[in-house]
């Protein structure tokens, strides 16, 4: 387990932590009083005391008297109904996550106040200047730098979003309660609103009652960028260049952008069938029109703000240009009330309609009806149909997403046909979907209806703002950014259209297509606010609106696209069947990668346009063509997992250039945009240390490096995964083979003139490759960070980095500064070959320790299954992907997430020391101590593994553990249990050893205070969860009864500030 802010774990006062806990504390219990009665309270307070006084005769070290106690507070919740038991599992359940709160906005009211913050830009830009970094080479390092953060929708987040949310005002409400000035009336009220705030979240149901749709994922995903990461980018980048003008005399370039974000949601199908080519296509689609929903509210504050007059001549023409098309438009057509997009003006003549000659027949009808012969010699107004009509009504409230259906029926309308161009919607794919619609007199009604509802919008848009003639004087500011919004309004409307699968005609002079197209009129307006001496008003809130668009673009974060490599095996198969080329699949490498590079370098498509395939390779093939309509403007890579041979990168490249070509051919013209870059993901051991080899023979060959060069800018990106392998072969080994992969993977694109940025997927646990960022940086191999990085943020962890702004700054902050110093000051290599040899040799003695426990043990599995709550985690319904890839029932096909949150849930935490206390006693019996010692002192990476695994074991309760293997396992089984919990006590002992430390978490006294802090709530959460699931596993139909287990999961989640 790790602490979901041990990045940034500063010291805390906790004397003011524990007042704020006591208040929310005390609040917590009026309420449940209030809810459940006093007779449950005092039954509550018992069990709490008994919790309580445990904990202190441990910590005494009077084991005795705590384990006595321990047993009466076991036997008091044996005795409770379900119905007590239920309750007293919310109560202490709700009151961890309110400590939890509680600290974390201590943490960021420790960072406000004080005056150098370790990690800062400000801190680490000084740091490099004293050591000799020339300022020049210190500001270029950082305008180069490449970090990009994926967020993604593994299964980890325990708490609904509604909860979420409340948990969010209450943190308000406390840093609200730091002022100094407030009165006893407004202290009151802010009681008032925390009381109200804590019942609203008692009387609402912690449990989520159906699993998340893989678009109701990425809902909560951009929900991330809307309450935190929009606030915290222009903060950040201030800070950035702040740091940087005051150590270079230089700031930040307006639209530099050291961190981007990238996303998994809705991309990510390895293994989930939910995600489908549709879903990716409808995601992609509602991340460009939150983008747009986002720009239009701060072009809106924008225009408030920028009422001046005195601008550039450059700017003044435009805005006389956009008000004189305005108002020639409207003296001809009082329905083209909405200005020109002012890139069309130097197109003017082309664009203007010819004016007829006479009127057309019934032109005294109302425009949305038919002529009686039912034709008419202009085009009738196209309209929106039904679900659009939904979405405008949402579109004067300003902040929802469409609510996107993903169901194909839609009664009464023809939807677009699937292969249509989604990048730009004029093509002729459209015209049979177009022409039936207008058929349909139900849906002519509902745009007559829509019509007239425009209307009305358009007759109250003009009640708000003056007619350009009865304004006194022109705001050209005001004018040109009017023009701005109407074109960002019609993006969304035609985003909204597409969404709804409905027909659209709109000019692609009419609305945005790339960020550089939004950039250009803001760059316009900062540079004419610079140069009339306005620079204050330009350095303001539209140079926070220039980086939100050089950072977040048109799509908040770019989608990610991941499948499993087997699934494209299985496509090409089908392809040469079908073809009668034989069976892709039982090619040796070398043949496929003959036939692959032979396809490559021809330019006709290989699979041909009546080709019939099973559904699942249709799904991959879809997928494609999605990804060749969407292209690189909207999506990022797409990621192989499993990866293992050349031949698999080959395969989606050919797969990838077969589907552009086809979608080519039916536009006419180029895909809208470039190809994806495509990436190897290294999960198993087998895997990591064949990378290099893999990467090597890629690079050998011709076409693959010319791609490389021509379409990447001579860059290889490559994903190395956690997860895996760690369940593979125990955390000290996969930490191990993670670092020689990285070093083979950069030395291999060192050899070919190939720039290289690694992926790195970690977890939120240690045992997935979790823990405190900026150390996981620093402790990188040297090369691997030379300014470039991609890292997963996964589940519970994106809400707790950047679920707030004043975090989500922070952690922004500590990405750039670690990433700057790996790559100015690369960390150290291990000193001595001899280092490596022992780092060898622990790793196999890990290794073989781990693996003969959990693959070769056959009273393992059952033990697993017996010890831990891992059958009951899929009742939680946190994630759209299945917790197994396939429905065999051993540990390989398990995936890593369960697999450490089951062990988390129990306090062993198994899965992140298993093995290592056998591999360090190993070295230390043969006479190496000393070294292991100098090792640790002074070899980073070596350190950073120790200290995780410290952290670790020094969170893990082993006398909880003990609880759970005597009440739940078999009896033929407790010796295992025994046998394990000796190893969790021989690996404290030789961590103990290497660190030279007395205790564990010895450097950390504050997080160890704080863990002890919740102690007397996490046990009785834990016993409660022993009794339920003892009770469970004889009634297991009992749903009230796993109600109650599941709110212990969620409590102990919220106690140890981690899940899987």
């Amino acid at each position: 387990m790790t602490d979901t802010t041990d990045d940034i774990a500063e010291e805390i006062s906790f004397q003011s932590f524990e007042d704020d806990c006591r208040l929310l504390g005390s609040l917590l219990k009026d309420v449940i009083q209030r809810e459940a009665g006093f007779q449950f309270m005092e039954k509550l307070e018992r069990n709490r005391v008994l919790a309580q006084s445990a904990c202190n005769m441990r910590l005494a070290g009077v084991e005795d008297t705590a384990e006595l106690l321990e047993k009466q507070l076991a036997s008091e919740m044996s005795k409770m109904t379900l119905e007590e038991a239920l309750t007293l599992a919310r109560a202490f359940s709700h009151y961890l996550t309110l400590m939890g709160i509680a600290e974390t906005h201590h943490r960021v009211r420790k960072t406000r106040k004080v005056a150098h913050l370790s990690k800062s830009c400000d801190d680490i830009f000084n740091q490099l200047i004293h050591s000799g970094v020339p300022p020049d080479e210190l500001y270029n390092t950082v305008c180069k730098q490449e970090v990009e953060i994926v967020l993604t929708a593994h299964p980890t987040q325990i708490n609904r979003r509604t909860l979420q949310y409340k948990h969010i005002r209450i943190a308000h409400l406390l840093e609200f309660n730091d002022r100094t000035d407030l009165g006893h009336e407004d202290r009151d009220m802010l009681i008032e609103d925390l009381v109200r705030e804590i019942t609203s979240i008692w009387q609402t149901d912690e449990l989520r009652r159906h699993k998340p749709t893989p678009v109701d994922e990425a809902k909560a995903g951009l929900h991330i960028v809307e309450q935190s990461l929009w606030k915290a980018v222009p903060h950040y980048l201030r800070r950035v260049s702040s740091a940087l003008k005051k150590h270079t005399g230089r700031p930040l370039p307006l639209t530099c952008t050291p961190i981007k974000f990238g996303a998994w949601m809705g991309g990510d199908r390895d293994g989930n069938p939910n995600v489908t080519a549709k879903v990716t296509r409808d995601v992609s689609l509602l991340s460009r029109w939150m983008a747009i929903d986002l720009y239009i509210r701060e072009v809106d504050n924008l225009r408030f703000e920028l009422s001046i007059n005195c601008c550039s001549d450059r700017l003044s023409r435009l805005a006389h240009e956009i008000l004189e098309r305005e108002t020639s438009s409207e003296d001809r057509n009082e329905n083209w009330n909405q200005p020109q997009n002012w890139s069309q003006l130097k197109h003017q003549s082309q664009q203007l309609p010819s004016l007829p000659t006479k009127l057309p027949a019934g032109a005294e009808l109302p425009s949305c009806t038919q002529c009686q012969d039912g034709e008419t010699q202009y085009p009738i107004v196209e309209l929106p149909g039904r679900n659009y009509m939904q979405l405008n009504r949402q579109d004067v409230q300003g902040s929802r997403i469409p609510n996107t259906s993903l169901d194909d029926s839609n009664p009464g309308l023809r939807k677009k046909p699937s292969d249509g161009n989604i990048a730009n919607s004029n093509n002729t794919s459209l015209a049979t979907s177009r022409s039936a619609s207008f058929s349909s007199n139900p849906l002519l009604a509902q745009r007559k209806l829509f019509a007239e509802s425009q209307m009305g919008r358009t007759s109250f848009q003009k009640l708000l703002e003056p007619s350009p003639s009865q304004s006194p004087t022109i705001a050209p500011y005001r004018i040109v950014l009017g023009n701005v919004k109407d074109t960002l309004v019609k993006t969304r409307k035609r985003l909204e259209l597409l969404l709804e699968d409905l027909p659209c005609e709109y000019d692609h002079m009419d609305y945005y297509e790339t960020s550089d197209e939004l950039l250009e009129p803001l760059l316009l307006c900062y540079e004419s606010l610079q140069s009339c001496g306005s620079g204050v008003l330009a350095d303001g809130r539209l140079a926070d609106l220039i980086r939100r668009v050089a950072t977040f673009g048109m799509n908040l974060m770019k989608l990610d696209l991941r499948q499993e490599s087997g699934r494209h095996s299985d496509t090409l198969d089908a392809i040469t069947r079908y073809l009668d080329m034989g069976t892709y699949s039982e090619w040796d490498e070398e043949k496929r990668l003959e036939f692959l590079t032979r396809e490559l370098k021809g330019k006709r498509p290989l699979v041909p346009l009546t080709i019939e395939v099973p559904p699942d390779v249709k799904e991959v093939l879809d997928t494609f063509r999605v990804a060749a309509e969407l292209g690189s403007d909207s999506l990022g890579a797409y990621v192989i997992s499993m990866a293992s041979h050349a031949s698999d990168v080959l395969a989606v490249e050919l797969l990838q250039k077969d589907s552009r070509l086809a979608v080519s051919g039916e536009l006419g013209r180029p895909c809208p945009s470039g190809t994806l870059r495509v990436v190897p993901l290294f999960e198993t051991v087998q895997d990591l240390r064949g990378a290099g080899s893999v990467i090597r023979k890629l690079l050998s060959i011709d076409w693959y490096r010319e791609h490389i060069i021509k379409n990447h800018n001579g860059h290889q990106e490559v994903m190395v995964g956690y997860s895996d392998s760690g369940k593979d072969a125990g955390r000290f080994t996969a930490a191990w083979e993670l670092y020689k992969a990285q070093e083979d993977v950069v030395a291999a694109c060192n050899d070919y003139g190939i720039k290289v940025t690694l992926f790195h997927g970690r977890g939120g646990s240690i045992g997935r490759g979790g823990g405190p960022t900026y150390l996981a940086i620093q402790s990188q191999p040297p090369g691997s960070v030379m300014g470039t990085l991609r890292s997963t943020e996964q589940g519970e962890m994106v809400q707790a980095k950047f679920g707030l702004p004043q975090t989500a700054v922070r952690q922004l902050e500590i990405y750039t500064t670690a990433v700057l110093l790996a790559t100015v000051c690369p960390p150290l290599p291990p000193r001595e070959e001899k280092w490596r040899n022992l780092m060898e040799e622990i790793s196999k003695i890990s290794c073989h320790s781990y693996r003969s426990t959990v693959y070769e043990n056959p009273e393992f599995l059952a033990f697993f299954h017996e010890a831990t709550p891992q059958a009951e985690l899929g009742f939680l319904n946190i994630g759209s992907r299945p917790s197994r890839r396939n429905s065999s029932g051993g540990i390989r096909h398990l995936r890593a997430i369960p697999w450490v949150f089951a062990w988390t849930q129990t306090r062993f935490v198994l899965p992140a020391w298993l093995g290592v206390g056998a591999g360090l006693m190993g070295v230390c019996e043969k006479g190496h101590s000393e070294e292991i010692k100098a090792m640790y002192k002074e070899w980073p990476f070596f350190q950073c593994t120790i200290d995780l695994i410290e952290m670790v074991v020094g969170k893990a309760d082993i006398n909880i553990a003990k609880h759970y293997h005597e009440v739940l396992v078999s009896e033929s089984r407790q010796e295992l249990g025994a046998e394990l919990r000796k190893e969790l006590l021989a690996t404290e002992k030789y961590v103990l050893i290497v660190t030279g430390h007395e205790k564990l978490s010895e450097n950390n006294r504050s997080l160890q205070r704080l863990i002890e802090s919740r102690l007397p709530y996490l046990n009785p959460i834990n016993m409660l969860q022993v009794e339920i699931l003892k009770r469970l596993r004889r009634d297991d139909d009992n749903h009230k009864l796993r109600d109650a287990l599941l709110i212990t999961i969620n409590g102990i989640a919220a106690g140890m500030r981690n899940t899987g």
